[in-house]
């Protein structure tokens, strides 16, 4: 069980499957949408979507190939759990910037003048 739950709360799996909502998308498509991520990190990241059922991964046979991905019946199932939490951070934010910044403010207080 920990090894399902490390893989789908990984921050790259589920803005993944967050964007393969109702989609196909392309390995490019994909790259430019999940901001931060590496080429690598999100064939890792796909590759064991794709290993875990979550994720469809289909080549056509063209030139250049074009690699398309989209949601297993499994992975949209687990959709709505991830958009229930992308929706909660949306929604709370700014309460969470405002609470960083108390944090840090009362963390510099603290700290010996050097």
């Amino acid at each position: 069980m920990r090894q399902i739950l490390d893989r789908v709360a990984d921050k790259w799996s589920l803005l993944a499957i967050a964007h393969l909502e109702r989609q196909t998308l392309r390995f490019s498509e994909l790259r430019r949408r999940i901001e931060g991520i590496s080429q690598r990190m999100l064939t890792v990241t796909l590759r064991q979507l794709e290993r875990d059922g979550l994720v469809t991964r289909t080549v056509h046979p063209v030139v250049p190939p074009r690699v398309e991905y989209t949601l297993t019946p499994l992975g949209v199932t687990l959709h709505s759990t991830i958009q229930a939490l992308v929706d909660w951070t949306e929604d709370h934010q700014e309460e969470i910037a405002v609470a960083r910044a108390s944090y840090d403010s009362r963390q510099d207080a603290l700290e010996p003048l050097s």
